[in-house]
Formats: structure tokens, sequence, C-alpha cells
């Protein structure tokens, strides 16, 4: 026995071995432009509240849209069960716009259709996301975990006017 011995791997075996890492590599590289240069980011808890309080309290007492300067807006919305607070919002085309979403009762899920906004709505948790509406009509959000009986009627809408 030599000092310099090789691994004996079977061809068809480290074929496979080499379409592993390459395609470890090609997910690791998608994932940072996507995170860096696309500025694409994860939804997350920005703040914790009461679930029991929180639609009597702060901005989700009077759920909806508000504007900080012209095309900036935040929005709070409230998903209560089988029902999103508000239902409506309008913004015209061009407008940047920060969902603040949470729940007082059970989980939820939050998919504004047409966009790259999907986010999990969890009792106790605020989730944030931000949507670049750059053209207008009618973009439908709806929620995306089973809530209950009344879970296909959960839905809004935002419309981007031109």
């Amino acid at each position: 026995m030599t000092t310099k011995e090789s691994m004996h791997v079977d061809p068809y075996e480290r074929t496979w071995i080499i379409v592993s890492v390459l395609l470890l590599v090609l997910f690791f590289a998608a994932v940072t432009v996507a995170g860096l240069a696309m500025g694409i980011r994860v939804p997350g808890p920005v703040a914790r509240v009461n679930p029991n309080t929180v639609a009597q309290e702060g901005p989700f007492a009077e759920p909806g849209l508000r504007e900080l300067a012209p095309g900036k807006y935040e929005a709070y919305v409230l998903a209560r069960t089988w029902q999103y607070q508000p239902r409506e919002l309008t913004v015209p085309v061009g407008s940047t716009v920060t969902f603040f979403v949470t729940s007082p009762d059970v989980q939820h899920g939050f998919k504004i259709q047409d966009t790259n906004a999907n986010m999990m709505v969890i009792p106790g948790q605020i989730t944030s996301l931000t949507v670049h509406f750059t053209r207008p009509g009618e973009y439908e959000y709806i929620c995306t975990e089973y809530c209950g009986l009344g879970h296909g009627a959960m839905f809004g809408k935002v419309i981007v006017t031109p």
C-alpha cells in the first residue's frame, strides 16, 4: 500500500457529486444576487404586539393607508378571521408601499397577486414588506394560510391609479 492512494469513486457517483456541488454553488449565487443586487428580502417580524389589544390601540386601531411623502406610503392591514381590514387601498402608479400586517386571532397569509409580496401573518407579530407598484391596475391580496371555513372569502385589493 502506498502513501498516496486515491479514492476510488465510481464515475457515475463522481458525476452526481459534481452536479450536486455545482447546484449548491448556483443556489448560493442566486440567493446572493437576489439579496444584494436586486434588493429582494425575506419578510420578517418587525415588532411584537399583544394580539388581544392590537385592534384597540396604535396604528391597527384604524387600519389603512398613510402617506409619508409623495409616492411613499405605509399600509397597516389587520388580518382577522375571514376578512382583511381595510378591504381596499388606493395608490397612484409609481408608489412604494410598505405593508405592516398582523392578526389578532389565528395565523393567516398575505399575498399580493402579480407582485413578489407573500408573507405569513402570525398573531402577536407585525410582519413587513415593501412593494413598488409600477403599473396601474387592481392587485388582489389573498390569504394563503387556511384559517377556517370562511378562508375562501378572505381577500382585498390594492388599486393602482394612473
